[in-house]
């Protein structure tokens, strides 16, 4: 049997797409093996990939464990409030208002927090992720021996975002349609900001 490495990352993930057809996942990592840091997945919407990452560190994790077409090292810096989300990574700049929590939120927050963040309860969950929510997973891997666990614990709806790419406005709010390809799966079709626990297990053969 292979030995198996694990690290978690805990803090938000928050997902919109706007009018002008791109779609952007920052994470916000609050606790991690690599410190605390934020991050950016742009897809455009001609379907190119960027990360944006704060360090070489970072870039070459996220490389290995998602897919992109081009990876940018820029200073990711992430101010987070009760209500908003405001996010500069070089030339991309975001803020989103947070709205109330949605229906999946309060199930996710019923959960006690040790049962939703563990892998066994996040395999368990998987088949009533996909339906409930299409093209989430909250299971899978995208390769390189490594498999991940999204372990939800909140859910808030977005009322509204700004967003500019290079100076050029991207539009207003929009669903994450058609879904991210980044990896194995999306997050929510409606654009949100989910608290959770990220598990990656890297099986070393």
């Amino acid at each position: 049997m292979p030995s198996k490495h694990r690290r978690v990352f805990t803090g938000e993930i928050c997902g919109f797409g706007t009018t002008s057809g791109h779609r952007i996942v920052i994470g916000r990592w609050i606790v991690s093996p690599l410190g605390s840091f934020a991050d950016v997945m742009h897809e455009s919407d001609s379907g190119v990939r960027t990360l944006f990452a704060p360090n070489d560190e970072v870039a070459e994790f996220v490389q290995t464990t998602y897919t992109f077409d081009r990876a940018v090292i820029v200073p990711v810096d992430a101010v987070r409030t009760s209500t908003a989300l405001t996010v500069e990574a070089g030339p991309l700049s975001t803020r989103v208002e947070i709205g109330k929590r949605s229906a999946i939120g309060w199930a996710l927050a019923a959960v006690p927090s040790r049962v939703a963040t563990s892998p066994v309860w996040c395999r368990a969950v998987d088949p009533v992720a996909r339906v409930v929510m299409r093209g989430v997973r909250t299971r899978g891997t995208a390769g390189n021996n490594r498999v991940e666990s999204y372990g939800a614990t909140d859910m808030h709806a977005l009322s509204s975002v700004h967003a500019t790419l290079d100076g050029v406005d991207l539009g207003s709010l929009a669903d994450v349609w058609p879904p991210v390809t980044f990896g194995f799966g999306s997050t929510p079709r409606t654009p949100s900001i989910v608290a959770l626990s990220t598990t990656i297990d890297e099986y070393l053969l």
